[in-house]
């Protein structure tokens, strides 16, 4: 027998005749009930507000973060069995198949806005496990502007338009970061190259934060995340994406979509970087700390998987619009670290979904996992579950029961002596990795770091905040702030002050 469902796609594929929301024929879907050829329409003309309502509601909140985005569907292929490691399934065999839903987006800027702008790049991965789901939640910089999620809401509000007169300003972000030393290594990556990628295809992405593995025998490691495009990564300078956006504002999604179309399946890596435990203490920054790499000389990258997109989605609303991750989904074997910025996330992710799509966003189809979901969580608007137990409650005798074995939280305890406390990290080194990373570009790129900044910088009217972040840059590398001093014109005397009082 053709199940209920499967009746009502074929109806629907055969069907020609326009209908209202709830099935009835529309007779006529040009010209509203009116008293008379000419006059007032009336409010029986139930079609007519049907289709004005569902107009006026189809836009839900935009997202704070990530508003502008695009899709895409395929497949990760394990490369190794990593049980040692961890008891997540999806990695537990060679050749193992996970369908995945891939999001790119970028970050600061609005749905509407040109893939062409200095941004970091989000690069979101959900994998449609056999455990239930698990979201890679990451950038295509390794590493972030802040360390603790207290600084968030105030980072954005910085970097978004001016509530008085709705324009983005370098005045007010850096008036915000000439505070923040610790964003030094993120702006220094975000202002080279790397903070505008061609396209979505040839940029390499990063989980940012360190997680936890934890094996069957409940061994810990700290593990961090890398994407390796296999296309090859490749980066506009400033005239290059000026040129592009004159063209053509959504280049990116054209790109991705119409190589997808075309059989060109985009394919990246997945990389895992390995700490033990007791190696966190001895290094000689945090390294759970977000804005800080793990150098590939301390932990040696180990490939986990391929993952290829072959599909795009049918509906870009109900399946990319609508998409939604946090880096709180996880399954049995991935557990979140102590990352300050990480434990906010976890929150946060989960409570701009309930409130940007509902409380029953988990169900929609494309957030929906592809196994049995069991859960006493009911009602909501658009609730679907289709549960039809009386039993809504636990412990019963009469239904299931959790599985103590797949999170055992019962066995972690907190280290001797653990205070309550806010207080900044241990070692939080806020300029090392800036500096390494400044020396490892080109001449070319050097360049094009400082003319970047220079631009930005130059806009900003207080100048004690040009001289601290110049002091900044300065403490990373001392080329990398004469360079960016000489640009903007500021003297050697200025430079070494400002160098000073920061140190």
């Amino acid at each position: 027998m053709i199940g209920v469902s499967a009746l009502l796609q074929m109806q629907l594929l055969t069907a020609q005749n326009l209908t209202t929301n709830t099935g009835a024929p529309v007779g006529d879907n040009q010209n509203s009930k009116t008293v008379g050829n000419n006059g007032s329409v009336l409010l029986e003309d139930i079609h007519l507000i049907e289709k004005l309502a569902a107009f006026d509601r189809e836009r839900i909140p935009e997202r704070v973060v990530h508003a502008r985005g695009t899709g895409a569907y395929g497949e990760f292929t394990a490369a190794a069995d990593m049980s040692a490691y961890t008891k997540a399934s999806f990695l537990a065999a060679a050749g193992k198949k996970t369908p995945v839903f891939v999001r790119f987006s970028t970050v600061v800027h609005s749905s509407g806005s040109p893939e062409t702008l200095r941004d970091p790049r989000g690069f979101a991965v959900k994998f449609y496990t056999d455990q239930g789901n698990y979201d890679l939640v990451g950038n295509n910089l390794p590493v972030f502007f802040i360390r603790d999620a207290i600084k968030f809401p105030d980072m954005v509000h910085a970097f978004k338009p001016s509530p008085v007169y709705n324009k983005q300003d370098p005045d007010r972000v850096f008036d915000f970061f000439a505070n923040i030393p610790e964003a030094t290594h993120m702006l220094t990556r975000l202002y080279s190259d790397y903070g505008t990628p061609a396209n979505y295809r040839e940029m390499n992405g990063s989980g940012v934060h360190a997680f936890k593995w934890i094996n069957a025998q409940g061994q810990v490691v700290y593990v961090k995340y890398s994407w390796k495009s296999l296309q090859g990564e490749r980066n506009l300078n400033a005239a290059q994406a000026a040129e592009i956006q004159s063209k053509d504002f959504q280049h990116a999604t054209v790109d991705l979509y119409t190589h997808i179309k075309e059989g060109k399946f985009p394919s990246w890596e997945l990389y895992v970087q390995i700490l033990k435990p007791e190696q966190l203490s001895t290094l000689d920054f945090n390294p759970l700390d977000a804005t800080k790499i793990w150098p590939e000389s301390i932990a040696k990258p180990m490939l986990v998987g391929k993952m290829t997109l072959n599909r795009i989605p049918g509906n870009f609303f109900e399946e990319v619009e609508q998409s939604a991750f946090s880096p709180g989904t996880l399954v049995p074997g991935i557990e979140p670290s102590e990352d300050k910025l990480l434990q906010g996330r976890l929150f946060s992710y989960f409570d701009t979904q309930r409130y940007r799509i509902g409380s029953n966003f988990q169900y929609l189809p494309v957030n929906a996992p592809q196994v049995a979901v069991v859960s006493h969580n009911q009602d909501g608007a658009f609730s679907n579950r289709g549960k039809n137990s009386e039993v809504n409650y636990q412990p019963s005798v009469k239904e299931n029961k959790p599985d103590q074995d797949a999170y055992d939280y019962s066995k972690k305890e907190l280290p001797a002596g653990t205070v309550i406390t806010q207080a900044r990290i241990d070692k939080p080194d806020n300029f090392t990795q800036a500096g390494d990373f400044y020396r490892s570009l080109s001449e070319t790129e050097k360049k094009n770091l400082i003319a970047n900044l220079a631009g930005d910088l130059a806009q900003v009217t207080n100048k004690d905040v040009v001289r601290t972040m110049v002091g900044y840059f300065y403490m990373a590398d001392a080329d990398y702030g004469k360079r960016l001093a000489d640009a903007l014109k500021l003297s050697r005397e200025e430079v070494e002050r400002t160098f000073m009082k920061q140190k």
